[in-house]
Parts: structure tokens; sequence; C-alpha cells
């Protein structure tokens, strides 16, 4: 019996000694430059810390392997036991995201995969954006989540076997994935608890142009359920999870759960990102956030939230909209902006570094390529679309990706 007791304690102690927290510091640099990485994420268990401007990190954590991330580079895992002291340098590989988008119906149309996957192929490119919750507020493939069964998020079930794609595209095709969530915008969200819909003037249910939804930002209920599907995306092996549409209605006729001016709604789409990017850490996966290209040049929140400085602080990426299109009153000495598309597109980069002083690496664009709306209905196709390449690789940006609502592109002509 007391060499069973023995034998007990001297296991318990093995335990506690794997379970213990470890203390970890090293040093994360570029792997061809030798140069430092600023901001990167070293994550060790449940904890996660930046890298300071001398690509230093110290953490405490528990588990085996040590996860690496860095906008602009690929992730990397390595096994604790290789560290070899305090101080080791760890090289990351430079990985610039060049991608186009497609809805959940565009992943599932097999006329419509080909083409984009085609597209991808012909042109070099590297990387796909899914809708994981879209503009409508649907989930694509089942997830075992209670409240989107309740409020019939998941159906249609379009993608019957998530895995399956997972596997085709990520393992198959070495493309890196993106999932894309569709926030703030959610019409059967706001319709199965209208409690949480933004309300319009007279008290009633807010819907916007396109008669949909929206949720309140201020409502932690709202945050929670985005982010358990941000979860849902890392854990079927997303490489980069995106928060679309994060930010209020650009409706001041709009209520909500309690009084919305600049500095709340700030406040609101800020914590709620970061609440996001804490809760995703343990999956080391990028954390994104979509805003408007005018953000890059207001200083207000343009009345939806965003502002451009603490969105930074918040996410691994930020990429804005820099749709020469969606710039309708122009930016300085460019009054008609799809006439100058790499300028809008440098021009509103180099803005945003100027303001918030961070690595270009940190912002990833949206580019245009679809149809002009808000001046001459010109096609944005191969010319326009290598001229917005152009502009963000001459600003430095860590990728770029295209948008198209409909998931037509060009299938070659924008090789880079």
């Amino acid at each position: 019996m007391k060499r069973l007791i023995t034998s007990l304690l001297v296991l318990a102690g093995v335990m506690a000694a794997a379970s213990a927290a470890l203390a970890l510091e090293g040093k994360i640099i570029d792997a061809k430059t030798k140069a430092p990485i600023h901001a990167a994420v070293a994550t060790l268990g449940e904890q996660a810390a930046r890298t300071n401007k001398e690509g230093v990190f110290r953490l405490e954590g528990t588990g085996e392997t040590l996860k690496l991330r860095a906008p602009g580079y690929k992730k990397r895992e390595i096994p604790v036991s290789e560290l070899a002291n305090p101080g080791t340098e760890i090289a990351l590989d430079r990985f610039n995201v060049k991608g186009l988008y497609l809805t959940s119906y565009g992943v599932t149309s097999k006329k419509l995969r080909t083409a984009v996957l085609e597209a991808v192929k012909e042109n070099n490119l590297n990387a796909l954006v899914i809708d994981v919750k879209g503009d409508k507020g649907f989930i694509p493939f089942k997830v075992d989540l209670p409240l989107a069964e309740e409020i019939g998020a998941n159906k249609p079930i379009l993608i019957k076997d998530i895995k399956e794609l997972m596997d085709r595209l990520k393992g198959e095709l070495k493309l890196y994935l993106i999932a894309r969530i569709v926030v703030f915008k959610d019409d059967p969200l706001a319709a199965g608890k209208p409690h949480l819909a933004v309300k319009d003037k007279n008290g009633g249910v807010f819907k916007d142009r396109e008669k949909l939804r929206w949720v309140d930002p201020f409502r932690k209920e709202v945050w929670d359920y985005n982010i358990a599907i941000a979860k849902i995306a890392a854990q079927v092996g997303f490489d980069e999870v995106q928060f679309d549409y994060v930010r209020f209605p650009d409706n001041l006729g709009t209520g909500f759960s309690q009084e919305a001016n600049e500095d709340t709604r700030t406040e609101a789409i800020t914590g709620f990102l970061k609440a996001a990017y804490k809760a995703l850490e343990p999956y080391n996966v990028m954390v994104a956030a979509d805003v408007f290209g005018y953000i890059c040049w207001n200083t207000n929140d343009t009345d939806i939230g965003q502002k451009i400085e603490p969105v930074v602080e918040a996410v691994d990426v930020i990429s804005p909209m820099v749709y020469p299109s969606g710039y309708h009153l122009g930016i300085p000495n460019y009054r008609n902006p799809v006439q100058h598309p790499y300028k809008i597109v440098y021009l509103s980069l180099k803005r945003a570094v100027e303001r918030t002083q961070v690595s270009p690496l940190r912002f990833r664009p949206w580019l245009q390529a679809f149809r002009d709306y808000a001046f001459n209905k010109k096609f944005f196709y191969e010319e326009e679309m290598r001229l917005q390449i152009k502009a963000a690789d001459d600003f430095g940006s860590s990728g770029w990706m295209f948008w198209n609502p409909r998931n037509v592109y060009p299938k070659s002509g924008y090789k880079q």
C-alpha cells in the first residue's frame, strides 16, 4: 500500500508539472531579412501575446505547441521542447494573400466554383473568402448552435459536408481560406429575436434598403452569437475569420438599446472586435475586420462606429473596402474615383498608415471587380484590376482580395 501511495504521488507530481504554466520568451523575425516582426502573435494554450517593436514576446501558458502568426507571413507551430532557451529567434516566411470572394451559393455551384478556381489557378492566386454567415444571415453548413437552429439560420443547408469542402480547397488545392462573417446585419436573428433588433424611428423593427433587418451592436447576446460562429469556423479549419458589417447601419433614424453617439458607437464596435479576438486566441486564426474605405480619411466614426485607430488595435488585419465606386464624394484632388483606381487605392491605404503608424502589412484591402454604380457604370475588368493590384503592392499591403457579388471574375489577365 505504501508503495502504491508513493507511485500515485509521483504520478500526481508529473501531471502537475505537465500542466504547470510555462514562461516562454522569444524573438520573431523575418526569415529573409532577419528584421524583427512587430505585432506578431504567439499563442500557447489559452494564452497569447503580441511582439513588441523588437519582435520580442513573453507569455505564460500551458501546452506542448507554440503557435505563431503575423500579417504578411505564414503561420508556424513549434513544439515547446524545440525552444532552446529564452530569446530564441523564430523565423517566419512571407506570405501575401491574393484572393477572390465566393458566396455560399457560389461555393456550392459547380459552374461558379469551377470558374473561380480556374481564375485562381490562371492568375497564381492563393486564397478564397467564403461566406460562413452571409449578408442575409444564413449559415450554409450544419452547426451545433441552438440559437442558429431556433431562428432558422441553418436553412437551407447548402454545404452538405464542410469537412469534404475544406479538405478539397485547403488540403488538396492548398488555398488559404477566409471565413467571412456578416455581424450586425442579420435578418434571421432580428426576426427571431425582435428585442435584439435595431428599431426604426417609430419604434418598429428597422429594415434597410434591401428590406433586411439589423441587430443592435450594443447587445452582448449578439456578440456571443457571432463569436460562437467564428469559433466554429476556426474549428472546421478556416485560416482566418473576417468580420464584415461590423458597424452600425448608415441610417441616423434608427434606435438602439442605449444612446448611440460617436463615442458609444466606437466603443461597441471596437469592444466586439476585441472580445472576438480574445475568444479566438486559442485557435491561432488570423482575425480581420472589413471597414468602409472612407474611414481611412474620416476622423470621426463615419456615423457607423468605425474609426481606423481603435480598429487597428483590435484585430490582426484591417481590410478597407477601397472600391473606387464606394467613394461617392471623391477624395482630395480626385472627384471621380472610377477614373483613377490606382490613386484611390494607394492614397487611401497610405493615409491609413499615416494615421495609425503601423506596418503596411497590417492592411489587406478589398478591391473592385464589379461594375461601377456611382459614376459612369464602367466595368472593372482586367486593366482596372491590375491597376488596383499594383497600388496595393506598391503600398506594401499583406495582399488583396477582389469582390464581385455575383462571383464572376475574368479568367486571366491580372497575373502577378
